[in-house]
């Protein structure tokens, strides 16, 4: 592994967190929606959504019923390598409209990239497994490429790259520290679907011991959840 300050993990990793990469999926399906067509913008959020819905599904699968590959410490895609590997290339795939087919794809090659190094940040922070790292590589980079492939010969109508490429700068500054809290959301939810008291914790999983983490009252748990894992599911 890279030897990085722990800071610097921490700003890579903050690149892939939703209260970043949301907003810029938005803005970049505004800016097709304005650019190109609707259609290309439609496009852009269901492929999108479906990764996310993916996601959500494998952590709810986790966190719910305790579904995972113990062999391979699987316990849901990796949301912060998924968005980040997603929404990079295609936000560098827009703001190269006009440029040589080469300059785009070295773009979307840049993008890959960023999340390839959120991916590493998460794992190096022992915030998610190397498996739950590479799967979210993987649907990430399917959902841009996709999209990319489908589109790369559309002609965008008169708006400036410039305009795009500082809008989305000015959110990525804006928002890189800002932290939302899906995994307590996602949580919520496995424990409504499931009906259980406790959400299943990776440790106690692994170990093929008692897979549910024990009862407590809910004045010594936080939120009325178990303690945090050592990692994110």
């Amino acid at each position: 592994m890279p030897d990085l300050p722990i800071h610097l993990w921490y700003s890579i990793t903050n690149l892939g967190g939703a209260g970043l990469t949301l907003p810029l999926a938005l803005a970049i399906a505004l800016w097709l929606l304005v650019g190109y067509s609707w259609r290309m913008a439609a496009s852009w959020v269901l492929l999108l959504g479906l990764a996310i819905g993916l996601v959500t599904l494998t952590k709810i699968a986790f966190l719910g019923w305790g579904v995972g590959v113990r062999e391979l410490d699987f316990t849901g895609i990796s949301g912060h390598a998924m968005l980040s590997t997603a929404v990079y290339p295609v936000a560098f795939f827009l703001v190269l409209q006009g440029a040589p087919s080469f300059v785009r794809a070295a773009g979307v090659t840049m993008g890959l990239a960023v999340g390839l190094a959120v991916a590493l940040s998460r794992v190096v922070l022992d915030a998610h497994s190397p498996s739950e790292a590479v799967t979210g590589c993987v649907v990430g980079a399917l959902t841009a490429l996709v999209f990319a492939r489908y589109w790369w010969q559309t002609q965008a109508r008169r708006i400036s790259a410039a305009v795009v490429a500082l809008s989305l700068v000015a959110l990525t500054v804006a928002l890189h520290n800002v932290h939302v809290p899906t995994h307590r959301w996602v949580t919520n939810i496995a424990l409504t679907v499931s009906g259980h008291d406790r959400p299943y914790v990776r440790a106690k999983w692994k170990a093929n011991r008692v897979n549910r983490a024990p009862v407590a009252p809910v004045s010594q748990t936080r939120n009325g959840l178990a303690p945090p894992p050592q990692r994110h599911a």
